[in-house]
């Protein structure tokens, strides 16, 4: 019966190997299997010695033949890898790197998503008679080994607010977050809280988590992987990948197929090398810190040896976030010298728990580890005077806020409590003289109405552009020229009724003056229409998108897209005015790749809010338009979801005041990150809203999405939004957001 078993196993492993390969036929493996299947065939009519020898012989066999196949798998191979239902799962982990746990949040089917698996486990240290358990609390997706209703791995926007919701647990508890990331993406549903606002709150806050945190990536499949994935040192399984999008996806938007057509597997395979989504790939970009080894053809559950060695990295990993933020150097020496020399980490007693201070020096630490990746996937064009000049507004800047902010802030403060104690009595004597004035001109019979009201006390006082005419700046659009009639799409239900185009792009803005639908319009329009006249100064122009991966033909569309709209990225960054109110702007542009951001607009993106918080300016982020990251960059793409992230919490956490303005179409990654953390989110009338488009929804669901599913009124009614512009009025409206609203520091009421 052993050997019938192991003659069992064989044939699995050598059916696991096939579905590895795909469609690709390998001579040695067709042999080899043949093989199996004589000696299986003749099983009954051998001795059991001899059966038995047969079966060890074909066992060695089969091992090296592995090793042989292991050296040959593309990356196309290792998506196969980490998809196949008897590679590792979560659990497998849980039961073999822990030594205790207690599933929470859930179980199995009974789950608010069984997708998504929350443990409070143990890690038990001995050394000598001293024995220490590490409480951790480990999160990540559970795709299991087959198991339907656990989706796959993609979670559902309550998945990851469960997840959310434990980890902001392990930091009141003082313990460390330990992150498994296996998804080929999340669930694109709008329902609330909506796939793109959850992923963005996730990433917000794990952000300002302070207790340390690991992750092992497995398979980590565009935000769905952001949601969990960020951490203070990132692992990766050697056979697994980490990419902005799946192979599949980067070959139909590349073939730009339609209609449930399916991309060639070569299309397929080549996307999935150009994208460097490997770990090797990962490792040498920066993105992770450090590769676990699989066995060959990646790890099974029956690979205890696998486990033990993930084990040790996941606590060495740990131990070296605890001990980076503490001042014990010796001992981190010691420690970081014991694990070079391959001794067993399980030897030195590190505690995981943080101080207050230490926890300070973590959350900074975490922030310049993302601010430092993706520095060579751009092309800074700027000359030397140009960048002088940056480095000079950034100097001036931050002296004087350092004056004005922080050295004289307490002068300030008891200054400007004792004025406002001395107004008040004041205004107590003067109220009194006003009604006894009042009250004598009424008994002498003269009126005291000079036929005006009390000004409302404002924050700013209005620019000459801001009296007289609403829009001091015209802007023609090149549609107003056609001498043509245009109908609206709503004139057989709302009885509208045809608009010459100079009326409709000129006078009414792009808006059906009866139902007021809002056609698009240049991003021109907006600059000239909603900032004070001659205030726009912008900067960083000639930080460009590039090609960072190489990926086959992209280099010319690039350039193509930089010599026909005259940027150099899909990003414009500038310091403008509305009404007077000083502020900075990045504008997302759909006219530049749709408006999909790479590394340059990420980097772009971060410079801007950086000189923001330097100037105490409000910050406004335009987006025209967005398609989402870019997928021809990899993972240089991806990450800029968590580098703005963080860029936009500090900003906020200093006191900024973070704007977010929609328009067109808004979707995927940015909206599931840097714009979708903002606590003030407006759309224009025109906006579409969501994690991803309806073609992906229908691609990886199979459901049919009603139009209005990423309407601007959908967004608004699950809380995603706070309110809808018409486009003519969006100059009025900032000015009323920014008189109203504020934080403590940068923007002073």
């Amino acid at each position: 019966m052993d050997t019938d078993k192991r003659l069992q196993e064989l044939t699995e492993r050598v059916r696991y190997a096939q579905d590895i390969l795909g469609d690709k036929q390998n001579k040695k493996l067709m042999a080899f299997a043949q093989h199996l299947d004589e000696v299986m065939a003749r099983a009954a009519s051998v001795s059991a010695e001899e059966l038995r020898d047969q079966a060890s012989a074909l066992e060695q066999r089969l091992s090296a033949l592995e090793e042989s196949l292991d050296q040959q798998i593309t990356p196309m191979d290792k998506v196969r890898i980490v998809r196949h239902p008897q590679h590792i799962c979560l659990k497998d982990i849980l039961e073999n790197v822990y030594d205790n746990y207690t599933e929470i949040g859930g179980k199995g089917e009974v789950n608010i998503d069984p997708g998504m698996c929350i443990a409070r486990a143990y890690i038990t240290r001995r050394v000598g008679d001293r024995i220490t358990n590490h409480p951790v609390m480990v999160v990540g997706q559970e795709k299991g080994h087959g198991e339907e209703f656990r989706n796959g791995g993609s979670i559902k926007p309550w998945g990851n607010s469960k997840a959310l919701k434990y980890m902001k647990v392990a930091a009141r508890e003082n313990i460390p977050i330990h992150a498994y990331v296996f998804t080929p993406g999340s669930y694109p549903l709008e329902d609330f809280p909506g796939a793109a606002q959850q992923i963005a709150e996730n990433i917000y806050e794990m952000g300002g988590l302070p207790v340390p945190i690991v992750s092992v990536i497995c398979e980590g499949g565009s935000g769905g992987a952001e949601a969990i994935g960020m951490a203070d040192r990132r692992l990766m399984l050697s056979h697994g990948y980490y990419s902005v999008i799946s192979p599949e996806g980067a070959a139909a938007i590349e073939g730009r197929l339609r209609g449930g057509q399916r991309a060639p597997a070569e299309l397929i395979e080549r996307c999935a090398a150009s994208q460097q989504i490997t770990a090797e790939d990962n490792l040498r970009n920066g993105y992770i810190d450090g590769i676990v080894q699989e066995p060959p053809l990646g790890a099974r559950p029956e690979h205890f040896e696998f486990f033990k060695r993930l084990r040790a990295e996941v606590i060495r990993a740990t131990d070296e976030v605890a001990l980076s933020v503490r001042g014990m150097r010796i001992f981190r020496l010691a420690a970081m010298r014991a694990g070079r020399n391959g001794s067993s980490v399980e030897n030195i007693i590190v505690r995981w728990e943080l101080s207050p201070r230490a926890k300070e020096r973590l959350i900074w630490r975490r922030y310049r580890k993302y601010r430092r990746m993706a520095q060579r996937a751009f092309a800074d064009n700027r000359s030397l005077l140009e960048k002088m000049a940056s480095a000079r507004i950034g100097f001036l800047a931050s002296a004087h806020s350092a004056i004005r902010y922080d050295l004289f802030r307490k002068f300030r403060k008891k200054v400007g409590e004792w004025t406002e104690d001395v107004i008040d009595d004041v205004q107590v004597v003067t109220d009194k003289f006003r009604r006894f004035r009042k009250s004598t001109m009424e008994k002498l019979g003269v009126s005291g109405d000079h036929g005006g009201a009390d000004a409302l006390t404002s924050l700013s006082e209005p620019s000459a552009c801001a009296s007289g005419v609403e829009n001091c700046v015209s802007y023609l659009s090149p549609k107003a020229k056609e001498d043509r009639e245009i109908s609206c799409p709503h004139a057989d239900k709302r009885g509208c009724l045809d608009i010459w185009a100079r009326d409709l792009y000129g006078e009414f803005g792009g808006a059906c003056p009866n139902c007021g639908h809002h056609f698009t319009m240049e991003y021109q329009w907006y600059l000239a229409n909603v900032f004070d006249p001659d205030s726009i100064h912008e900067f960083n122009k000639n930080i460009a998108a590039g090609n960072p991966t190489g990926f086959p033909g992209f280099e010319q569309r690039i350039q193509e897209a930089k010599e026909k709209n005259g940027m150099q990225s899909a990003c414009m960054t500038f310091s403008a005015a509305i009404h007077g109110i000083q502020l900075t702007c990045a504008m997302l542009v759909a006219n530049f790749r749709g408006g999909s951001v790479g590394a340059a607009e990420g980097e772009k993106f971060i410079r801007a809010l950086s000189l923001a918080r330097k100037r105490h300016q409000p910050f406004l982020a335009y987006v025209h338009g967005t398609a989402g990251i870019r997928i021809q960059e990899g993972l240089n793409g991806l990450i800029q979801m968590p580098r703005c992230t963080l860029a936009v919490r500090r900003y906020i956490e200093a006191g900024g005041l973070y704007i977010v303005l929609y328009d067109t179409n808004s979707y995927a990654g940015p909206v599931a990150s840097f714009l979708g953390c903002s606590p003030y989110q407006f759309a224009v009338r025109s906006a579409r809203i969501g994690f991803a488009g309806p073609g992906v929804i229908k691609e990886t669901t199979g459901l049919d999405i009603p139009p209005n599913y990423h309407s601007a009124h959908s967004a608004l009614s699950r809380g995603h939004i706070q309110d809808i512009w018409d486009r003519r009025e969006i100059r009025k409206n900032l000015q009323q957001v920014f008189l109203t609203m504020g934080g403590r520091n940068l923007y002073y009421r």
